[in-house]
C-alpha cells in the first residue's frame, strides 16, 4: 500500500540525519513502522480485518494443520498468523515492503515463524495453485480480475473474502462475525468451494447425462430409455457433483473426465 511521496530538500535531510544521530547517541531508538487506518496502497486502502472476522473466515473454510493458505493482500499479517497458530502452513503476499516486514515481526512476536511466511508481490501476478484455501480483503472488481485465475484452481480450494464478493459467483456460505466486531463493516465472511468443470454430455449406465454449468449451479437433462428427464437441485461442491432425477438423488466424485463410484443412489425424502 503506496504512502505518499515528496521531495526533502537537501539542507532538511541533513537535519534529519543530525536528529536521527542525536536520538541514537541518547538510546532512543527509532519508532517501529506502524500502518495507519486507511492508508493508500497499490490496489487499495489498509484497513486491517477485525480479528473476530478473521476467526470466522477460518473457521467457516475449516482450516486445519492440512492446509496451505494464502492471504492475498496480507497487509499486517494477521489472517496468516492466526492461520498459523491453527497449525496450518501460511503465506502472505503483501505489495508494501513495509507491511511485509511488520507482519514478519508480528509473526515472530507470535512465535509461528516457522508456518507463517511473508513475500513482497503483486497478487496479480502471483502463483497462488498451491493454496488449499485462500483469503482476501479486496474491493469487488479486484476479485472480478482475479476470478478466471481463481476458478481454474483445483477443484476444492476453498476461497474466502471478506465482506466482498465475486459478482454473478454467488458465495456458497455466507456467515457474520460473532461478538463485538471491531468496525460498524466489514463483519461478513464470503465463502467459496472452486466447482469442478462437468459441463458437456457424459455416459451413464442410466443414459445420457447432458450438463450446463453455471459456477457451482447445474441443470440439464439425464435420458432415460427414450425420455430425457430434467434434473433438479443440480450443483458442485468442489469435486463433489449432486442432483436429483424423479425423486432420486445422485451424488459422485469428479476425477477429470470420470465420474467415480457410478454416482451412487437413494431416496429422497420428502
Amino acid at each position: 500500500m503506496n504512502s505518499s511521496q515528496f521531495m526533502i530538500r537537501p539542507a532538511v535531510a541533513a537535519c534529519l540525519a543530525i536528529l536521527v544521530s542525536l536520538n541514537a547517541a541518547h538510546g532512543q531508538p527509532a519508532k517501529e513502522y506502524e500502518p495507519s487506518f486507511g492508508q493508500p496502497g497499490k490496489d487499495v486502502m489498509w484497513v486491517p480485518t477485525p480479528q473476530s472476522l478473521v476467526d470466522k473466515m477460518l473457521d467457516v473454510a475449516k482450516v486445519t494443520q492440512d492446509d496451505f493458505v494464502i492471504d492475498l493482500g496480507s497487509g499486517d499479517g494477521r489472517t496468516v498468523i492466526t492461520a498459523a497458530k491453527r497449525g496450518a502452513k501460511a503465506l502472505g503476499i503483501e505489495y508494501e515492503p513495509e507491511l511485509v516486514e511488520l507482519s514478519k515481526r508480528n509473526a515472530a512476536k507470535e512465535g509461528v515463524s516457522g508456518k507463517a511466511t511473508f513475500v513482497k508481490a503483486d497478487i496479480f501476478e502471483s502463483d497462488f495453485s498451491q493454496a488449499t484455501v485462500i483469503t482476501m480483503f479486496l474491493l469487488e472488481e479486484l476479485n472480478l480480475q482475479l476470478r478466471p485465475k481463481i476458478l481454474n484452481l483445483k477443484p476444492g480450494t476453498r476461497i474466502v473474502s471478506n465482506t466482498f464478493d465475486m459478482g454473478d459467483w454467488k458465495p456458497d456460505e455466507i456467515a457474520h462475525a460473532e461478538g463485538v466486531c471491531q468496525t460498524a463493516f466489514y463483519c461478513t465472511a464470503n465463502f467459496w468451494i472452486v466447482p469442478a468443470k462437468v459441463q458437456g454430455t457424459w455416459k451413464l449406465p442410466q443414459g445420457d447425462l447432458v450438463l450446463k454449468q453455471q459456477y457451482q449451479m447445474l441443470s440439464g437433462t439425464l435420458k432415460i430409455g427414450n425420455s430425457s428427464v430434467a434434473i433438479g437441485n443440480g450443483r458442485m461442491r468442489g469435486d463433489r457433483i449432486e442432483f436429483s432425477v424423479n425423486g432420486t438423488a445422485y451424488t459422485g466424485k469428479v476425477t477429470g473426465d470420470t465420474i467415480d463410484g457410478n454416482l451412487q443412489a437413494k431416496r429422497v425424502s420428502k
